[in-house]
């Protein structure tokens, strides 16, 4: 559904696949150059872990700018992914690299960390890096993975995926029509005899349904 709100009929199939193809792309080249490409300040896989250990779940995203506002918009493209709808709202842990020609600027950084501050937790850990490479020219890119999300935001984004909320409340049961008076005495039931009483379950296992999350799983 995805791919057909961010494309028109004229893109063919291929095009279209191409297109949720590159976001996995994204993800193992970002992590593979964070870990191995060596740059202005340096990342390294004990950073990434630091980042990982805040929990949760984690997004990991590339933004790619260029021209005057290229800060801007990398940065907004990887603190949001248009196909998978997702943001990095709330993050308690961000680790963010920014690669860029030998132009890119201090100002430029800091821009782009500025928004990149904004929209995660006010008290989330941050980490920067910076590589600066010749081939990039004029266009700047951003990676980004962000974790520790609260909760309270991952379970609304569930809900919002599976198109539904679970209730957290049971059905109460109907009452028990009341026995109408029979005019007799009622008879006492010893206390071992009580003791040996189970009250049978009003449903049978075999009737329960797995909820719809668990069956996605």
């Amino acid at each position: 559904d995805r791919l057909l709100e961010l494309t028109d009929k004229r893109v063919t199939l291929d095009d279209s696949f191409n297109m949720a193809d590159d976001v996995l792309r994204q993800g193992i080249q970002g992590i593979s150059e964070l870990i191995t490409v060596p740059g202005l300040i340096n990342l390294d896989f004990a950073d990434v872990r630091t980042i990982m250990s805040e929990g949760g779940a984690a997004l990991m995203a590339v933004g790619l700018g260029e021209g005057d506002d290229k800060a801007q918009i990398a940065a907004e493209q990887a603190v949001s992914s248009r196909l998978l709808d997702i943001t990095i709202d709330g993050a308690r842990g961000i680790l963010f690299n920014v690669t860029g020609g030998e132009s890119l600027s201090l100002y430029d950084v800091n821009q782009a960390a500025a928004i990149i501050r904004e929209t995660a937790h006010p008290d989330a850990n941050m980490i920067f890096g910076a590589v600066i490479d010749p081939s990039m020219g004029d266009t700047m890119r951003i990676t980004v993975i962000a974790t520790g999300f609260e909760h309270g935001m991952t379970r609304h984004q569930m809900m919002h995926h599976y198109g539904r909320s679970q209730s957290n409340t049971a059905p109460t049961p109907a009452p028990a029509p009341a026995e109408k008076p029979t005019g007799k005495p009622a008879r006492q039931v010893p206390p071992r005899e009580r003791e040996r009483e189970t009250v049978q379950p009003r449903f049978a296992p075999d009737n329960l349904e797995i909820p719809a999350f668990l069956r996605r799983r």
